[in-house]
């Protein structure tokens, strides 16, 4: 790596890692820990995805990959993975049911509107959702979920109305930071496919910002972008839905992948030492 490049990617990960260890002082997590995490995933990421064609991945090679000893490689090899599966399941799952109570016209009223839904019953319930959208996770599961962060809420006759247009964890902390797993996760994935692509097989990675902007500006623009992009996820998710063979099931083709696009909001005031 010459010089150049080196400082520039050091630069990149040094605001990149910013916000991250921000984050983890917050919740008490120690250089030490971080560290730790770190080699797990060096050592992961070099048995993985660095062998040479044809042949096995050996722990000598991840040695002179990552910089460790062959004695710390066979040592982390021997750690397993913090596993949130459990958590990534009840994400998706109450993600679809929100959307397709928002996306589908039989969940729909005259306006077009998300109906309020009897929890069982002859016609469109919300348990029909969940049968369709969430697998075989008991109704009761699901509705507790959207009940405890606050998307739906359950009227005195007993049916659900839905308040909110997505999910998003308000209450648990370990779901916010989930969510801090998985989709910086697929924003760094992206960046790093871009890095080394043709052009043409480019994946979309865009953003638009001002530095100049007053105080009394921001709330315009927050109230506009989140009106906007939530009409582009919604668009985009009824698209999805209808070539997702778990939603889908008459769906044919090949293979089996995950794709969809991400958009999020920032704001910070402009550095005084920069202007």
């Amino acid at each position: 790596m010459n010089t150049n490049h080196f400082k520039s990617l050091s630069a990149a990960i040094m605001r990149l890692l910013r916000p991250l260890v921000r984050i983890l002082l917050r919740n008490g997590v120690s250089y030490g820990s971080f560290a730790d995490l770190a080699k797990w995933i060096y050592v992961d990421v070099a048995m993985k995805e660095f062998k040479i064609k044809g042949r096995k991945q050996s722990t000598s090679r991840v040695a002179v990959l990552t910089g460790l000893s062959r004695k710390e490689v066979k040592r982390i090899q021997g750690i397993p993975a913090p596993d949130d599966t459990d958590r990534d399941e009840k994400y998706n799952r109450a993600a679809r049911v929100i959307a397709a109570w928002r996306r589908e016209s039989e969940f729909q009223d005259a306006h077009g509107n998300p109906s309020t839904l009897s929890v069982v019953g002859p016609w469109s319930t919300f348990s029909e959702i969940v049968r369709r959208y969430s697998g075989d996770v008991p109704v009761r599961a699901i509705l507790d979920e959207l009940l405890r962060i606050g998307a739906v809420k359950q009227l005195d006759n007993g049916k659900i109305s839905l308040i909110t247009q997505a999910y998003i964890p308000e209450s648990s902390e370990a779901d916010k930071l989930h969510i801090l797993g998985t989709d910086v996760a697929h924003l760094i994935s992206t960046i790093d496919h871009n890095l080394h692509a043709e052009t043409a097989d480019a994946r979309f990675q865009r953003k638009v910002s001002y530095d100049n902007l007053p105080n009394e500006a921001l709330p315009a623009f927050r109230s506009l972008s989140a009106r906007r992009a939530q009409k582009l996820l919604e668009l985009l998710d009824e698209w999805l839905a209808k070539n997702d063979r778990d939603v889908t099931p008459s769906v044919q083709g090949g293979g089996r992948n995950l794709a969809g696009l991400g958009i999020y909001y920032f704001e910070e005031p402009y550095p005084v030492e920069d202007a």
